[in-house]
């Protein structure tokens, strides 16, 4: 698979509050923008991927979102949904398809509309007893505690990543929390699920984002600076973990599976990577993330965003962007737009948080939480 297809075009939108956009809005934003930046029109899509995890009555049902939005009649359309590993998975399949050779040219684009609720946060779904009162942030506050006593660090530890992330959205014009915070706010802002505050914690968010991948040997006729995928990977493993006595807390193996499986097709180790868009919907799933992606040893990601090795000047910046952290999370849209960032980073395109020589970026989901995982790893051509 290494090298077999190419992004030749990625489009995003303004993330955020969009209350004044509908899902499909949101879609033909997202879709033209990549459309314009790969030189293609509609016609030129034979296939597409929607990734979208709640589209709700306001963006309807499976794969006629994507078809009527953007009139991509008599073409065959896909929804794909894997928690909040939908964006990069939708991806995933697109390459599988271009990579078989049934498609030379794919649209994959991820949205969500999760303002347009009288609810905050996310619905609450799953069994009406054993899941009753579980919350996002309650579910990872329980890991977080867990790994936080092992390893004895404090919620100062956790604040840093906020503030790098904060400090990297600020500098990106289509993030939904541009503002920088210090470490004193935030620790002194209000507990949500303790050990997380206000700001250890991701905002829900409108938006979408879009990828054009094709054939690696047609990509020269569209542009010169395509990105090639190198390698990706995906693993499942449990929705409950927390019912598994040997779960220890400490980490997610899927994250780890997955993340073999990219490295090894892609043919690198960790050590390769140059910057890496990471799955930050709490301040420690980026810690444990960076870890269970083999940038550090267990119990040393907090350590790394400390010395300001994962910082836009260190030797791995982590979430260039700002991350879920500061750019939001339309759950189907994240993964999606995190590989709209890495092909922005590696053609130089990133701006203010640009990083440095780039030559392998990754993108990380996880989701459920810890029950799946998908990492993608692209690369210059």
């Amino acid at each position: 698979m290494k090298d077999q297809v190419a992004v030749i075009g990625v489009g995003c939108t303004k993330f955020g509050d969009r209350f004044e956009t509908s899902y499909e809005e949101l879609i033909c934003e997202a879709a033209f923008d990549a459309y314009a930046d790969a030189g293609i029109t509609s016609e030129d899509i034979q296939a597409a991927y929607l990734g979208t995890y709640l589209p709700g009555p306001s963006g309807g049902k499976a794969a006629v979102s994507l078809g009527d939005a953007l009139r991509l009649y008599d073409r065959p359309i896909t929804r794909v949904e894997n928690y909040c590993a939908t964006g990069t998975d939708a991806f995933r399949n697109g390459c599988l398809a271009i990579a078989s050779g049934a498609y030379d040219i794919v649209l994959v684009l991820g949205a969500e509309k999760l303002k347009d609720r009288g609810g905050r946060g996310l619905p609450r779904l799953g069994h009406p007893l054993l899941a009753k009162g579980n919350s996002a942030p309650g579910l990872f506050a329980l890991a977080a505690n867990r790994y936080m006593h092992t390893f004895k660090i404090g919620r100062e530890m956790l604040a840093k990543v906020a503030v790098k992330n904060h400090y990297n959205g600020a500098r990106n014009p289509k993030a939904h929390l541009r503002m920088e915070v210090t470490e004193e706010k935030v620790l002194n802002a209000p507990i949500i699920a303790w050990p997380f505050g206000l700001f250890d914690c991701c905002p829900t968010t409108d938006g979408a984002a879009a990828a054009i991948i094709c054939r690696a040997d047609l990509a020269k006729r569209f542009r010169s600076d395509y990105v090639l995928v190198k390698g990706f990977g995906l693993a499942v493993t449990s929705g409950r973990p927390y019912f598994d006595p040997t779960f220890d807390y400490l980490g997610f193996r899927s994250t780890q599976m997955a993340a073999q499986q990219a490295y090894k097709m892609a043919g690198i180790s960790p050590k390769d990577v140059s910057f890496a868009e990471v799955h930050d919907c709490f301040t420690w799933t980026e810690i444990t993330n960076t870890e269970d992606l083999g940038f550090c040893p267990k119990g040393q990601g907090g350590a790394l965003a400390a010395e300001g090795r994962t910082s836009l000047s260190g030797d791995i910046p982590i979430n260039p962007s700002g991350g879920l952290k500061s750019f939001g999370h339309p759950i189907g849209a994240s993964g999606v737009r995190m590989i709209y960032e890495c092909v922005k980073q590696l053609q130089g395109q990133g701006g203010e948080r640009q990083v440095k020589n780039p030559q392998l970026g990754l993108a990380h989901n996880v989701g459920g939480p810890g029950a799946v995982s998908c990492v993608i790893i692209l690369g210059h051509n």
